[in-house]
């Protein structure tokens, strides 16, 4: 076995005494020269960029564009009543932490105690009756029909009064 292994050194010395290092370098200069007469003489410079001239976003005060629009007369402009004022007091329902935007009413249940709207939104189906609240802006419920859900929200005027504002949920068909 060993002289298997002398054998195979021996070999392998022999093979790799072929791969002696030369120092002709001349097809390796001929290559080189070639390809500088090819190249050009020189190196095109990198394009320069023109700077843009800046925006301003002067837009951001102004109204969105996917709310209703707001009417511009003031003098038909309902002023709040001093009588008209959420009950601080009243302890608030789960609902009421959402808003009323992300409801849709997909039904309505009817038995012997009343009838009750089905609200999807806050993650889920909701039952709720005449007298409930849902929304941030003290929204209650004041009536109940097949195709809608009739709210009313108190909502502040701008000038230190209240406003009762009536909102509909109307049925989502084929929900």
């Amino acid at each position: 076995m060993s002289r298997f292994r002398y054998g195979v050194i021996a070999v392998l010395s022999a093979f790799l005494g072929g791969c002696g290092v030369s120092d002709d370098f001349s097809d390796l200069d001929a290559y080189m020269n070639e390809m500088r007469l090819r190249a050009p003489g020189r190196i095109e410079p990198t394009p320069t960029f023109r700077s843009y001239p800046t925006f301003t976003y002067n837009a951001a005060k102004l109204r969105s564009p996917f709310s209703p629009q707001v009417r511009g007369d003031l003098a038909g402009q309902k002023h709040g009543s001093r009588n008209v004022k959420p009950d601080p007091d009243r302890v608030r329902q789960y609902l009421e932490g959402f808003n009323i935007e992300q409801f849709e009413m997909v039904g309505t249940l009817s038995n012997a105690t009343g009838s009750f709207a089905l609200l999807r939104g806050a993650g889920g189906v909701h039952r709720l009756k005449v007298g409930d609240y849902l929304g941030r802006n003290d929204g209650r419920i004041v009536a109940i029909s097949s195709s809608r859900v009739d709210v009313i929200e108190i909502v502040p005027d701008g000038e230190g009064a209240w406003l009762e504002r009536p909102r509909t949920i109307p049925l989502k068909e084929h929900s």
